[in-house]
């Protein structure tokens, strides 16, 4: 079937924060370049209703994607855009993520008013997160710091930053960017001492596993990139042997060396971050799934497994 014979426009759901309809407008641009009609719409989650809970007490999975999944069900729409780290481990089996778009630089950073800011190894500062694994992050490299919880979207974040009792944000890099906040980047973290979570930098593309087979491959030849992709399919892998969410402090970050290999770095740190265990694997791009599930089963075996079940006892009490 030729682009210009689809006269289908295809309705793409979407959080209503400015950086989610970037990253819908993002692909819609792609899709409308491959002759495709598109119309955005938004859709309200829980996360974006509940800001005065953390993601912990919300449960955390699908907090951001569940009412766009139940649009794609419906046939609301025809594709679900997500950050690729909001997307849960495991998603149902009528749907599926078709695409993921060419990712961003993957590190975390801290915004700040000032200038002058500096984050030290011995720094005693207050700084705004509402993310589990950077809040163990930080008490492991710079134990000094102290944190509090910093939700909603990147504008809400600075207005607590002007009012509120932090001194800084911590957040993705690639949010910074595409809000066109770079300017308040005081502090880049290294990726492989910071390491990310799993989909950080990239934009999800998602569909019911069943819309028609020649415009699902319309949408994928448009948007996906076959690098991140590939990675993404490593760092998910891990995910979800994990068994984890928004709510665990793990992370994985993989990435292709000048061979073409795919070089995954993940682990887990308690909450504490007095724990912290991580490891590197690497391999041909065909066994990038099999690479994350590996290394998931390695981190579980080398205490990763007690670190959860501490975690998940705590949060029971």
């Amino acid at each position: 079937m030729e682009n210009n014979t689809i006269v289908k426009t295809i309705r793409i759901g979407t959080r209503g924060s400015k950086l989610a309809l970037w990253q819908a407008n993002a692909v819609a641009d792609k899709l409308q370049a491959a002759g495709l009609d598109t119309e955005i719409v938004i859709i309200s989650t829980k996360g974006d209703q509940i800001l005065d809970r953390s993601l912990v007490k919300l449960g955390s999975k699908g907090v951001f994607t569940e009412e766009l999944e139940v649009g794609l069900r419906e046939g609301t729409i025809e594709v679900a855009v997500h950050s690729a780290k909001d997307v849960q481990s495991t998603i149902p089996d009528e749907l599926e993520l078709v695409a993921f778009m060419e990712r961003e630089i993957v590190n975390d950073v801290v915004l700040s008013f000032n200038p002058d800011f500096k984050l030290e190894r011995d720094s005693k500062v207050m700084l705004g997160t509402s993310s589990t694994r950077r809040r163990a992050l930080l008490r492991k490299y710079y134990p000094n710091v102290t944190t509090d919880e910093s939700r909603g979207n990147l504008q809400t974040r600075l207005q607590k930053l002007k009012e509120g009792p932090f001194e800084a944000l911590v957040l993705a890099y690639a949010g910074v960017i595409r809000m066109g906040y770079d300017h308040m980047i005081v502090h880049t973290f290294p990726d492989d001492e910071f390491v990310p979570a799993a989909g950080q930098g990239s934009v999800a593309v998602e569909c019911a596993r069943d819309l028609d087979p020649e415009l699902k491959q319309l949408i994928k030849d448009a948007v996906d990139h076959a690098d991140t992709h590939v990675c993404l399919l490593a760092e998910r892998a891990f995910l979800r042997t994990m068994e984890g969410g928004c709510s665990i402090p793990s992370f994985a970050l993989a990435k292709l060396t000048a061979e073409g290999k795919v070089r995954i770095h993940g682990g887990i740190v308690s909450l504490d971050g007095q724990q912290h265990l991580s490891e590197v694997y690497e391999g041909s791009q065909a066994e990038a799934e099999a690479l994350g599930t590996r290394l998931a089963e390695t981190i579980l075996s080398r205490g990763g497994d007690k670190i959860l079940k501490e975690i998940r006892s705590e949060r029971e009490e």
